[in-house]
Parts: structure tokens; sequence; C-alpha cells
């Protein structure tokens, strides 16, 4: 095992990349010849001079060198994927079954924190733009300048979960509206009182529609509502809105005995509330949440949630970024695992 270098050491040496001249030679044909075979143009080479380049390019370990050919064709296998804030599971989990089915597709995918900052976004999708990026995958769009340019000439951008900020644009996700709907007829069959709604920024059009739907279904149903805790509203860290929020709705003369969080964290904040103040998730309270993650069996088996299909955002999304599917709706599920008791 070659040792680290020390302070003192030489830098060590870094190995040129191998030229498609030498792979050419590897192979016994012409430049010309390996050029068309990486570049998946065989139809005038036989399949046994094709599968000689093939096996120099892989004896060599040659990588075609994607510099020019991007300037040439003014797009990259490189895809930008722009997300509002990775500390959210539900966005790290979006991302990485996207790396996912990008790869097997022949893409790139560039990975980037936007963390909800409208100039940072645009920063890059500016970046991205430079490098020749084929397409842009934004998992929690945020009106700016550079977004409203971008569509104004006609980019490839692909909006998830968060519909665009303006105009009819290819969106991947959930129908947010059913969903919130769904849990509101929910808790109107349970029967047991006044219900509680927190929520994070409605700048955010999945949360807004979460909302909407479920206070037009609870409208619907007869179902008492109580007001929207102001507590936390104004800040953006999701434990800390359920948190808070749900402080103030346990302070009310008539607390709430079902709570819809648009969000899991925002259920893991509200639940803390409840727990400190000695409260039972199933015969007290019942929480649902918004994503599902995969962890809440482990950590939270007292959530109810409006399940997310992660698993089918990557694929989803290529389809959409290829053209052969846009819009796409995926089925969202509502999780129950603690039902209420009866009445």
């Amino acid at each position: 095992m070659r040792a680290a270098p020390t302070a003192d050491a030489p830098p060590l040496p870094v190995q040129a990349p191998v030229s498609i001249a030498a792979v050419a030679r590897q192979a016994g044909v012409s430049i010309a010849t390996v050029s068309r075979v990486v570049n998946g143009v065989t139809n005038k080479t036989s399949e046994a001079t094709v599968e000689r380049v093939r096996e120099a390019v892989k004896a060599l370990g040659y990588r075609p060198m994607g510099a020019g050919r991007s300037l040439r064709n003014r797009r990259s296998r490189l895809v930008a994927v722009l997300a509002a804030n990775l500390a959210n599971p539900s966005m790290a989990a979006i991302a990485a079954v996207t790396e996912v089915a990008l790869r097997r597709a022949g893409f790139v995918m560039v990975l980037c924190d936007t963390h909800d900052q409208p100039e940072l976004q645009d920063e890059y999708l500016l970046e991205m733009r430079a490098q020749y990026a084929c397409g842009f995958v934004l998992l929690g769009a945020v009106a700016s300048p550079a977004l409203q340019n971008f569509q104004a000439s006609g980019e490839p951008l692909i909006f998830v979960n968060r519909n665009a900020p303006s105009g009819a644009r290819c969106h991947v996700g959930i129908d947010n509206t059913a969903a919130g709907a769904d849990v509101a007829r929910w808790f109107a069959s349970l029967g047991r009182g006044p219900a509680a709604l927190i929520h994070g920024r409605l700048s955010s059009s999945a949360t807004a529609d979460r909302v909407f739907g479920f206070t037009e279904q609870a409208r619907a149903q007869g179902l008492a509502l109580r007001p929207v805790a102001a507590a936390g509203l104004g800040v953006d860290d999701h434990l800390e809105i359920g948190y808070h929020a749900m402080l103030e709705h346990l302070a009310a003369r008539t607390p709430p005995r079902c709570v819809f969080c648009t969000s899991d964290l925002i259920a893991y904040g509200a639940h803390r509330a409840a727990h400190e103040r000695g409260l039972d998730p199933q015969a007290d309270v019942i929480f649902v949440g918004f994503d599902d993650s995969p962890l809440n069996p482990w950590i939270a088996p007292w959530l109810n949630a409006v399940r997310v299909p992660y698993a089918a955002y990557g694929e989803a999304i290529v389809q959409a970024l290829t053209g052969r599917a846009q819009p796409v709706r995926l089925a969202h599920e509502l999780v129950i695992r603690v039902p209420a008791p009866e009445r």
C-alpha cells in the first residue's frame, strides 16, 4: 500500500488520462473508429471491431472527455437537481432514488441545496447552464428571476412536489389536495371532537395544497377545527413549528384530539410537546403526518401518515426528463398505524 504523503514529501504524480489514440493502438483501429464506437455509432463497424474497441476501452480505463462534446452539442450528460432543503428526509430520499434512476439512464446527477433561497437557486441554475446541463430537476422550487427566465426560454425543467411558481410546467408528485382531504375525511369518521392543523410556510405550493384540501373537506364533513396556532409559523424549522404550535393548541380550553401535520418533521415536534404534557398518542390525541419517512416504523410507531411513494420518483423524473410522460401523477396512501379506540 502506498504511504500517504507527508507535509515534507513531494506531491504524488497525477496520472494522465488515457487518450483515444492509446485505445486505437490497443484495438488496432483508427481513432475515428474508436470515436464512433464510444459515441454509439456502430452501424458502419463490424461486431468484431466494436467488441475489440470496447475491450480496449475497458482494459485501459478510457473515459471520453465530455468537455469538448458538451461545447459542440451545447449539452452534456449532467442533470442538475436543486433541492430546497436536503436536511428534510423526504427530499434526501427523493434525491437518492433520482440519482440511481438517472445513472441507469446514462445521466450524471449534480446535487445542489438551495436552502429555499431564491438567490442561491438562481446561482445554481446559472452555473449549471454554464456547464451545459441537459436538464434541471427542482425538488421544491421557489420563485426567482433566473427561474422565470429559464421558464420563458423553454429550458428542460422538471418540478417535483411543488408546482412551478408560474405557468403550466412538467410536474412530478402526488395530488396534495386530495391527500389533505383524505385526512379530513378520516378525522371526521372518528368523531373525536375538535381537530387541529399545523403547517409550515404557505409559500410552498405543496403545503398550500395540503392545507386547502384538508380545510375544504373538513368544512364539507362538518369537522370542528381549532384556529391555526400562530406560534412557530415565522420560522423554517419544522420541528420547532410543530413543537411550539402544539403547545399553543394544548393551552386552549378545548385542546384538539386529532392533529394533522403537513410534514413528518412537524409531527415529531408536535408529539414531543404532547409527550411532555403526559398525553397518550392514541387515547388522548391522534397524529397524522405527511411523507411517511421510512424511519417512522422504527422511531415513530405512533404516527399515522400520508405516504409519499419515494421509490417511484426516480423513474418518474427520468420519464418526465426524456419526454415520455408529462406530467407524472404518483399515488399516495393514508397509512393508519395507531387506529383510534372505539367510541
